[in-house]
């Protein structure tokens, strides 16, 4: 069976792929520094007999070169990710979305690993379209706002992708994911999903920043891992990029509301400026809503589970670690 290099696998959706494929009997090797991963969400497989874990950063290079040797496939997961820490930190986001990236690719190509690059919605910017395409233009804020940074940077990191697959024929796919939720992932970044199930499990209020009309999609991380699986391993895949995540559209406003629906009726929501969240220079994007065609067409499903099937999953999740740290 192959041997995946899974970088960031300690992370949310890191840890659940490493399952995935440990379960499928590959051997796999992560690389995470638990800056925003954490030890604990591989618990259930850290002492699996075909899994090794090296702690350190992407930006190591010879730790990197270590942990590429021997391996069939490299799933690139590490990053900078969550609104609140690119916003906080774009220099950082930079350094670590980019240079790690360009190495991991030279690495590849000299090893001839097959190349999972995970990208993010963040690179269409402010696309004013109703539905994003793989080829839609890239519509990007200003270089003066700091949220720009992340999507800026994994634009540059899909660039090189692409460039090494056309110049090197790297068997390297892309994916784009769209709001990926579920167990393990925390709010501490920005990610709404967590933060509302804790606020709403809390008490409340739920806070929704500027008016709640920003429109979002939503997949379960299960769904995530299986489509980056598939992809990776299909003929179809490489030189191409995939949207990946939930086509079904809900305002963060409704989100709340559900949220508050299955947890507490009695929870209110506080509305909060965005200078308050993440101060006077931040943008946001208003919709952000993908097209699965591509994805579907080529691994023959996309992401279906339900919304309310979503949240009742991480409800139950956060109930139960709550529960533990009580005992």
């Amino acid at each position: 069976m192959p041997h995946c290099l899974v970088t960031g696998g300690a992370g949310f959706i890191g840890s659940h792929l490493v399952e995935r494929l440990l379960a499928a009997g590959h051997q796999v090797t992560v690389l995470d520094n638990l800056s925003t991963g954490r030890s604990e969400n591989l618990q259930a497989v850290a002492d699996h007999e075909r899994l090794r874990i090296i702690s350190g950063s992407i930006t190591d290079q010879p730790l990197l070169t270590d942990a590429v040797r021997g391996t069939d496939v490299i799933y690139h997961l590490a990053a900078a990710v969550g609104v609140k820490l690119v916003a906080e930190n774009p220099v950082h986001t930079i350094e670590t979305n980019i240079y790690p990236t360009e190495l991991l690719l030279r690495l590849a190509v000299q090893g001839g690993q097959r190349f999972f690059l995970a990208s993010t919605s963040e690179v269409y910017g402010k696309n004013a379209k109703e539905v994003w395409t793989e080829e839609d233009d890239i519509h990007l804020g200003p270089t003066s706002r700091p949220r720009w940074a992340y999507g800026c940077s994994k634009a540059i990191d899909e660039f090189l992708a692409l460039a090494y697959h056309r110049k090197y024929d790297l068997q390297v796919v892309i994916g784009r994911f769209f709001n990926v939720v579920g167990p393990r992932q925390v709010g501490n970044y920005g990610m709404v999903v967590p933060r509302f199930v804790d606020q709403a499990l809390s008490g409340g209020p739920l806070q929704v920043y500027d008016d709640g009309s920003q429109v979002r999609c939503f997949a379960h991380v299960s769904e995530v891992v299986d489509s980056v699986i598939a992809l990776t391993e299909s003929p179809a895949g490489p030189g191409r990029i995939f949207n990946i995540g939930g086509d079904q559209p809900v305002s963060i406003r409704e989100l709340a509301e559900e949220v508050i629906r299955r947890t507490d009726p009695s929870v209110s929501i506080r509305y909060l400026p965005y200078s308050q969240a993440y101060g006077d220079d931040f943008e946001d994007v208003r919709r952000r809503v993908p097209c699965v065609d591509r994805l579907a067409e080529t691994i023959g499903r996309k992401p279906g589970m339900t919304l309310g099937a979503i949240l009742d999953d991480i409800i139950r999740w956060k109930q139960e670690v709550r529960s533990r740290a009580g005992s």
